[in-house]
């Protein structure tokens, strides 16, 4: 969409602006910065909660995020870790520490502090672990993950803890459970074959004295915070609004920049309006309608839609050459060109010929030719047939006869020897002594003596008054005649056809030609003229 504007009333100084429209550039930039942010922020919270990106076949990078201040507190029960983007943003997003989560790592907290006071085999201890066990088996039943749409981290969850048990310290697991043979046989089907794993039992052997004891206290631990504890760190509880959509209060840190591109909005619309001829306020508005976007309430209204304004971010760093997008721009038009220029050329042609064709069948043409109306609408109530035919005279008698004299001279030197070489006379005259010559003589001097009387007649017909109208006369006398005979039926009908079958031919031999030519091609011509232009 686009506004095309008269000139200005005086230029706009856009080097004297440019630093203000580079400061609303990158102003508007950080805004989608920000929009951006708080699209991808749920999706991506995983890795601003844990500051890590694993990518596979390399090692896993670990971003040092600093630690939440006093005034970005999370929302709901503390929970076990939390950086600063997340303590700060979890707020904006209705976002708290999942309590069953939190509270099973809370447990495992107090599990550590009791071994290193008493030991894995102190009854304290043994209690702690038996809550754990229950918390596991309430996790996995109930699936603390789904409010939170993360069953899959669950799925990790029980998939690292049955490798851990069944696989890695299958041995230690084994040594444990034997000493049952309620679960010893169980336990080494599970071993053998995947599908008869348990995560609840899993959970329940790795939360046993017995198997933290000769496993390793000083190994399990660490473990459990380096492979499980993260992975429950992620989940969380949202909460929902009267709406029944999830809270998010994005527009209350988008408000700033909404009344700042309002008011900026407002001032350069009336500023442009100011600056161009027949160009009101509302004029200006439409021709920036994309500003709008800027300061539209997506945080209220249609959220999802928030991204459209990469848009006028785009145009703004591109008219305050912070970016180019001229090579895009050309790129985009070019290929939308490509696409449909064939198609929308012959439907364009086709058409206008159909219109042609129909003319021609109705009889509009002849009798808009032949037949003016008193009624009919005119420019300068001038005749432009009579006056075309008089300047093609005019150009004719000054200009083409001067030169195409030599020509003329020939072609009637040449028929008047044929007409004289079949009489006997002008034969018998030639052989005569001395006269072979007068012949010639006589032709040279007759065709010189008709040009000039004919040119002086035709030239002083034009400038002299009377034979000016009496040519008039004659070009209206002859157009009349002409279309006095047009006018009958047999011509007419003739004319009809073979003007529409003309036309038929040129649709076809149109669309065919059409068809063969490479858009591509043309595209590529188009390019390379332009880019001599340019040099040029």
């Amino acid at each position: 969409m686009s506004l095309q504007l008269p000139s200005p009333r005086q230029p706009l100084s856009r080097h004297k602006n440019l630093w203000f429209e580079r400061l609303m550039a990158i102003v508007a930039l950080a805004n989608l910065g920000l929009v951006m942010f708080d699209l991808t922020y749920v999706p991506l919270r995983n890795f601003w909660l844990l500051g890590k990106i694993k990518v596979p076949l390399l090692p896993t990078i670990t971003l040092p995020l600093p630690p939440a201040p006093d005034i970005c507190k999370p929302l709901g029960e503390t929970p076990d870790k939390a950086t600063l983007i997340t303590a700060c943003y979890d707020r904006v997003k209705g976002i708290e520490a999942y309590r069953d989560t939190q509270a099973y790592l809370e447990t495992v907290n107090q599990l550590e502090q009791q071994i290193q006071q008493s030991g894995v085999q102190s009854a304290p201890v043994a209690q702690t672990l038996k809550n754990l066990q229950e918390q596991s088996a309430s996790m996995i039943s109930a699936n603390w993950f789904t409010t939170a749409n993360k069953s899959g981290t669950l799925e990790k969850i029980k998939d690292r803890i049955r490798d851990r048990l069944y696989v890695e310290n299958a041995t230690v697991a084994a040594r444990i459970v034997s000493t049952d043979p309620a679960k010893s046989i169980p336990f080494q089907e599970a071993v053998q074959k995947k599908a008869k794993r348990s995560s609840q039992k899993a959970f329940a052997l790795f939360w046993s004295p017995e198997y933290l004891a000769q496993a390793g206290v000083q190994k399990e631990l660490p473990w459990f915070d380096a492979n499980i504890r993260d992975l429950m760190q992620t989940n969380y509880y949202r909460s929902i609004e009267e709406n029944g959509e999830f809270t998010n209060q994005f527009w209350l840190l988008d408000a700033p920049f909404v009344i700042l591109f309002v008011i900026e909005f407002l001032a350069r619309t009336w500023y442009i309006s100011r600056q161009y001829k027949s160009v009101s306020w509302r004029d200006a508005i439409f021709w920036r309608w994309y500003d709008v976007l800027l300061f539209f309430p997506f945080g209220l209204l249609f959220y999802p839609w928030v991204w459209l304004r990469i848009i006028p971010v785009s145009i703004r760093l591109h008219q305050a050459h912070l970016v180019d997008l001229d090579r895009l721009k050309e790129q985009a038009t070019q290929g939308f060109v490509g696409s449909i220029a064939e198609e929308l050329t012959e439907v364009v042609v086709v058409q206008v010929l159909n219109q042609v064709q129909q003319a021609i069948r109705q009889g509009e043409i002849v009798r808009w030719l032949l037949q003016p109306k008193q009624d009919q609408v005119t420019v300068n109530n001038v005749d432009e047939i009579a006056e075309l035919v008089s300047l093609f005279v005019k150009l004719t008698v000054y200009q083409v006869l001067p030169k195409v004299q030599p020509d003329i001279e020939a072609l009637l030197r040449h028929n008047i020897e044929v007409v004289l070489n079949q009489a006997p006379a002008y034969q018998a005259l030639k052989t005569v002594p001395g006269l072979n010559e007068v012949p010639n003589q006589v032709i040279d001097r007759l065709i010189t003596e008709v040009l000039q009387a004919t040119y002086s007649t035709l030239t002083t017909a034009l400038e002299d008054p009377i034979g000016a109208q009496l040519t008039n006369r004659l070009v209206q006398n002859v157009g009349q005649t002409l279309s006095n005979e047009v006018q009958q039926q047999n011509v007419t009908d003739e004319l009809k056809s073979l003007v529409n079958d003309f036309i038929e031919e040129l649709k076809l031999n149109y669309v065919k030609r059409s068809a063969e030519i490479d858009v591509q091609t043309l595209l590529e011509e188009t390019r390379q003229l332009q880019q001599s232009a340019k040099k040029r």
